[in-house]
C-alpha cells in the first residue's frame, strides 16, 4: 500500500504555483506536502494531477492505496484514520473527498469521486489549502510543527562560539551548516538550519525560522519570522513571514514582507515590496484561477510564480500577483496584476525560446538545467493561460 495524493478541481485557488506543479509540491513550514506525509506516515507517496503536470512525477503504481486530497493539512489524528481505512471506505465532508482506499485508479478531475467507494465516514473537521497567500499565513504553525516532528530524538549540531543565541535549545543545527558572528533569537519560535546552509555575519534572524539545505543569508540580514528560505535560496536585506519555496534570490537590500515566493525567481538590489495599504484597509488580491480579487486580510505583499525575476529597485505594490516566468520591471508603483509571461508591464509576452534561455542561464548558477518534462509544461502554460 502507497499513499497517493491527488489534485482536484480546486487546485485553480492556488495558481500561479500549481501551475507549475502539483499541489502535493507546495512547500511551507519545513517540508512540501509530499514530504510532510512520507515523514508522518513512512509510507510511500505518489503524486496525481492533471495531464500536463504528470510528466514531471513517477507513474503510479496499480494496487490497493489510499487516496488523500493533497490539500488537506496534515494532522496526527486525521493521519491514524487516514492509514486505519480498509478497502472501499473513505472519508468526506462537504467538499469531497479527503482521503478513500481503494484499488481502482481513480480520475481526480472527476467531479464524484465518492462514487468509488461504498462507505463513507463524515470528517467535518479538516482544514484545506484554498489560497496561495495561506502558505504564509499559516507559515509559523506549520514551522512550530514541522520542526518538532523533524528533529524529535535527534541531538543539534552545537551553536559555534561566534553566534549569540536566545534560548538556543530551540535552534537546530544540521552537520555542515555554517554559522558566522550573528544573532538568532529563538525565544519568539524554533528555528531550522539544514545540511550546508549558511548565515553569514552581522545577520539577525528571529524566529520561527527555517533556512534550507544549501540556502545563504547574506551578511548583516534582518529576518522577522514566520520565514521559510527553502533549499538553495539566497536571502539579504530585511524579510518578514516570507516562503520561498525553493533556489530562488532576493540576496540584496529591500524588504519582501508577508509573501509567497516560487521556485528560480529573483529580486533585483533595491525591490521592495509594500504589505499594508496606506489606509491599513483589507487588502484585495487577484485569484488567478477564480479571476476575481478577494480579500485577504490587513497585510500581504507579493505571490510570485515560478521563474519570475524582479529588476532592481523594484517598487511591487500591496497585494501583487505575479505569475508565471514574468520579467518584471517597469517606472513607478507597480501593477499589482502581472500576468503569466510578461516582459514588463506594458502587455508585451515573454517569447518561448527565450524563456527556456533566461531559464537555463539561472538555472545554470545553481548547477541545473530545464528537463524536458519542465519544457513542455512550460510551452503547455505558454498556450492555455
Amino acid at each position: 500500500m502507497a499513499i497517493i495524493l491527488f489534485d482536484n478541481q480546486n487546485r485553480k485557488g492556488l495558481f500561479p504555483f500549481t501551475l507549475t506543479r502539483a499541489l502535493a509540491d507546495l512547500r511551507f513550514g519545513v517540508f512540501t506536502i509530499k514530504e510532510r506525509w512520507e515523514q508522518l506516515s513512512g509510507q510511500t507517496v505518489y503524486v496525481a494531477t492533471v495531464p500536463y503536470l504528470q510528466g514531471l512525477y513517477p507513474a503510479l503504481p496499480s494496487g490497493d492505496h489510499v487516496w488523500v486530497d493533497a490539500s488537506v493539512i496534515t494532522s496526527g489524528s486525521l493521519l491514524d484514520t487516514v492509514l486505519s481505512l480498509t478497502s472501499g471506505c473513505c472519508l468526506a465532508d462537504e467538499h469531497g473527498l479527503i482521503a478513500g482506499r481503494t484499488d481502482q485508479l481513480l480520475k481526480t478531475s472527476d467531479n464524484n469521486l465518492l462514487a468509488a467507494f461504498k462507505n463513507i465516514a463524515d470528517q467535518a473537521t479538516v482544514q484545506r489549502l484554498e489560497h496561495p497567500w495561506q502558505l504564509m499565513q499559516w507559515n509559523d504553525r506549520m514551522i512550530r510543527e514541522d520542526i518538532a516532528l523533524l528533529i524529535k530524538d535527534r541531538i543539534s549540531q552545537p551553536l559555534p562560539a561566534t553566534v549569540q543565541a536566545v534560548q538556543p535549545e530551540n535552534i537546530f543545527i544540521e552537520e555542515g551548516a555554517r554559522l558566522s558572528h550573528c544573532i538568532l533569537n529563538a525565544a519568539t519560535g524554533p528555528m531550522y538550519i539544514a545540511r550546508d546552509a549558511e548565515i553569514m555575519e552581522g545577520s539577525v534572524v528571529r524566529g520561527p525560522f527555517v533556512l534550507g539545505e544549501g540556502a545563504v543569508l547574506k551578511m548583516n540580514s534582518r529576518v522577522y519570522g514566520a520565514t521559510t528560505l527553502g533549499p538553495f535560496c539566497m536571502g539579504g536585506g530585511e524579510i518578514k513571514n516570507t516562503v520561498m519555496m525553493g533556489y530562488s534570490n532576493k540576496a540584496h537590500d529591500g524588504y519582501l514582507g508577508d509573501s509567497v515566493v516560487g521556485e528560480w525567481c529573483n529580486f533585483g538590489a533595491g525591490s521592495t515590496n509594500s504589505n499594508i495599504k496606506n489606509t491599513a484597509g483589507e487588502v484585495k488580491i487577484w485569484d488567478m484561477g477564480a479571476e476575481s480579487y478577494v480579500g485577504v486580510g490587513q497585510k500581504c505583499g507579493v505571490i510570485m510564480g515560478d521563474y519570475s525575476r524582479a529588476a532592481i529597485n523594484a517598487a511591487i505594490n500591496t497585494g501583487s500577483m505575479i505569475g508565471v516566468s514574468c520579467n518584471v520591471f517597469g517606472a513607478g508603483l507597480l501593477p499589482t496584476i502581472i500576468p503569466n509571461f510578461a516582459w514588463g508591464v506594458d502587455g508585451t509576452r515573454y517569447e518561448p525560446r527565450k524563456v527556456q534561455e533566461d531559464i537555463n542561464n539561472w538555472k545554470w548558477l545553481k548547477g541545473r538545467q530545464l528537463s524536458d518534462s519542465e519544457i513542455a509544461v512550460l510551452q503547455h502554460i505558454f498556450a492555455h493561460y
